[in-house]
């Protein structure tokens, strides 16, 4: 394959439960912290997680919505993903990304008090497939969902 599409990307990326979101600390300092991707196998270029309110990762993202992503999937493949997290409250939107496992962590389900849902929107995303690899261009913002 000469050069891996974002469709590709999906495709391959469609096993990969486990992401690590990295956020920048007060002082410079990174942290990173092993999310699930609860199901979304249809990456567009947006990535849905939830956790808790009074998180460090959600101060983190107040202070510095600069995010990265990182994917290991099988066979010497991995996908790094430079993006920007908005924190959503909306629990319209929650219910949009739901999954039954998630009720093992919030027991409430969507009304969960103190729940709140990471969106990270992809501005670059770098893969290593093999030997190969290389960077998807990214659709505009107004063009994606």
């Amino acid at each position: 394959m000469s050069g891996m599409t974002l469709k590709d990307l999906a495709e391959k990326m469609r096993d990969i439960d486990i992401a690590m979101l990295l956020t920048h600390t007060d002082g410079g300092t990174i942290a990173g912290r092993p999310m699930s991707n609860n199901g979304e196998v249809d990456y567009d270029g947006d990535s849905f997680y939830f956790t808790w309110e009074g998180s460090r990762m959600v101060a983190d993202i107040e202070s510095d919505p600069k995010v990265t992503l990182t994917f290991q999937g099988d066979k010497a493949f991995a996908v790094a993903v430079e993006g920007v997290a908005t924190l959503v409250r909306d629990k319209a939107q929650f219910e949009k990304h739901w999954t039954e496992g998630l009720d093992d962590w919030f027991k409430d389900g969507i009304d969960t008090e103190g729940v709140v849902m990471i969106n990270v929107r992809a501005d670059r995303v770098h893969y290593w497939n093999g030997e190969q690899d290389g960077e998807v261009k990214m659709p505009v913002a107004g063009n994606r969902r």
